[in-house]
């Protein structure tokens, strides 16, 4: 078990896709288990593989209030969202020192790999929600600022250059 150091934007890897998983192996298990420490020592409530410099489509998410509830997902993908919004302060520890409200989907039925290497189907909802949906978009090179206007978004960045 192991916290990894996350890598610091602007880093070329947190803008690119990460490579589908193949199979659940030990390797990939002890991949999750050192996601799981470095979201707890955050403490965060989801982190991406890419985010460490792993690049691989895997994601942990918890957003249970005792913790120790970490859902493991290999290939995630959004199946369905629901039309009711949420919004929610997003940060990342890859931007230290920034965050902004993020609109997003309330609700998502995601599909993925689980632990045992087989396709499940999860409804994510409220704050695990939001989570999930910025670790898939982690997982497809993008950040959660990408969703604000250009405006907003290089205010952000020119705030994050300032206090890193």
């Amino acid at each position: 078990m192991t916290v990894r150091p996350c890598l610091p934007w602007p880093d070329k890897r947190l803008r690119s896709r990460a490579e589908e998983v193949g199979e659940i192996t030990d390797e990939i298990r002890a991949i999750w288990d050192d996601m799981i420490d470095t979201m707890e020592a955050m403490p965060g409530v989801g982190l991406a593989a890419p985010q460490i410099g792993v690049m691989l489509r895997l994601a942990v998410v918890d957003g249970s209030v005792e913790r120790g509830k970490a859902v493991r997902l290999a290939n995630p993908e959004i199946l369905h969202s629901s039309v009711e919004l949420r919004e929610h302060e997003e940060a990342s520890p890859n931007l230290p020192g920034v965050s902004a409200r993020i609109k997003r989907p309330r609700a998502v039925t995601v599909r993925f790999l689980n632990e045992q290497g087989m396709m499940d189907r999860r409804d994510f909802v409220g704050i695990e929600a939001t989570s999930v949906q910025h670790q898939i978009d982690h997982l497809n090179g993008k950040m959660y600022f990408d969703h604000l206007s250009k405006v907003k978004r290089d205010m952000l960045l020119r705030k994050a250059r300032k206090s890193g």
